[in-house]
């Protein structure tokens, strides 16, 4: 995970690493944002793509992501994190700011364990963290 966030993330005047994410993720990899009226799924090479155009457009000028907390569970060769995470940064020239909920599931490959799937969901009004997820257990 924390290869993920700083992949994701980059100071103003930097540039992301996103090219990284095809390393964690396996082909088929899936990112889904839930946090709109119905859920954004994409590809790594479709969230990538979109993600560099708005950072070569100047809409995202920086961006940091970085998981507060997490319950993670393994059972054999899969496993399932459950991730609090912080995100701000400058979108169209706004602040942007907020924490969310982060699903992921990982699959044990003979190379590594990859990400095979992750959903999230921003925390907004009448959707808040439970305090359950924002201590580490």
């Amino acid at each position: 995970m924390d290869e993920f966030f700083r992949a994701v993330s980059f100071d103003e005047g930097q540039r992301p690493q996103y090219e990284v994410l095809h390393d964690l993720f396996i082909a088929d990899g899936k990112l889904i944002r839930n946090s709109g009226k119905s859920p954004e799924i994409s590809t790594v090479d479709q969230f990538i793509g979109a993600r560099r155009a708005m950072v070569e457009a100047g809409e995202l000028t920086s961006f940091y992501e970085a998981e507060l907390t997490n319950v993670t569970e393994i059972f054999g060769n899969v496993a399932h994190r459950f991730s609090t995470y912080e995100k701000r940064g400058m979108l169209n020239g706004v602040p942007l700011l907020g924490r969310g909920m982060i699903s992921t599931q990982f699959l044990r490959t003979p190379a590594s364990w990859k990400i095979s799937s992750m959903a999230w969901d921003d925390e907004r009004p009448g959707l808040v963290i439970p305090n359950r997820y924002l201590t580490d257990a």
